[in-house]
């Protein structure tokens, strides 16, 4: 049976294909519901999605899809303070579980590549608030 994309599955009444973009939405979903993922990190295609108004659950997300297994690669930032080695397992597992039981694939791999660390939203903020502070009592000294 030919196949362009995903993995085609043989049934009695058809078939139904499974898109290799599918796999990439579960494997990103499944990834950033594991404690410790601050965001993914996604290419150029991610950020212009978001600009566009789309959430794109597939960013960071790369896989190769074959008939019977597939392979994932899952781009993340991790919060501060998490233990890194814990968080890339916890997203292993969760990937390989969520893909399985979803699409009837075998997960042959899932390699976690950690490309940043997410420091805590509120000393943002407060470095943000202190300078529009200063800008304001700018603004009123003239």
């Amino acid at each position: 049976m030919a196949k362009t994309e995903g993995r085609t599955l043989p049934l009695e009444l058809g078939t139904v294909k499974i898109a290799d973009e599918v796999v990439s939405i579960i494997a990103g979903l499944a990834a950033t519901e594991v404690k410790g993922v601050a965001s993914m990190s996604g290419g150029i295609t991610g950020g212009i999605s978001e600009v566009l108004g789309r959430k794109n659950f597939s960013k960071g997300v790369k896989v190769e899809v074959g008939t019977e297994e597939a392979k994932v690669d899952i781009f993340i930032s991790v919060k501060y303070g998490e233990r890194i080695p814990d968080v890339a397992w916890a997203i292993q597992e969760s990937v390989k579980k969520a893909i399985e039981s979803m699409t009837g694939l075998k997960v042959s791999s899932v390699n976690v590549h950690v490309q940043g660390v997410q420091f805590p939203q509120q000393e943002n903020s407060e470095a943000e608030k202190a300078e529009s502070d200063d800008q304001v009592a700018a603004e009123n000294e003239q």
